[in-house]
C-alpha cells in the first residue's frame, strides 16, 4: 500500500508493517506503544522532545547526533561523555 501526500490521523492497531519505509513523514506528537523497531534505522530525524520509557535499547548505536539537553535516567549525556573522555585521558 502506498500513501503519498496525505494529511490524516491514523490509528493503526495490531498491524505488521515490517519492512515499511517512511520518508519525509511528519510524526510529531505521534504515540508509539508496544512497537518493535528492532533492526530499523532512523536517519536525518528531528527527535527533539521525544520521550522514551520502558524501552529495550540493547545494541542501539547513535552517531553524528546533537546531544545537547539529552538525558538518560536524569543524567545529561554530554556530562557522561565528558566524564568518559576525562577518565580515558587518565588511563
Amino acid at each position: 500500500m502506498k500513501l503519498q501526500q496525505v494529511a490524516a490521523n491514523l490509528e493503526v492497531v495490531h498491524c505488521d508493517l515490517s519492512g515499511s519505509s517512511f520518508q519525509n513523514v511528519n510524526l510529531s506528537s505521534a504515540k508509539l506503544e508496544n512497537v518493535n523497531i528492532s533492526g530499523g534505522r532512523i536517519d536525518d530525524a528531528n527527535l527533539a522532545g521525544l520521550q522514551i520509557a520502558n524501552a529495550c535499547l540493547s545494541d542501539v548505536a547513535i552517531s553524528d547526533a546533537m546531544l545537547e539537553g539529552m538525558t538518560i535516567n536524569g543524567i545529561l549525556v554530554t556530562d557522561m561523555l565528558a566524564a568518559y573522555e576525562a577518565q580515558r585521558a587518565v588511563n
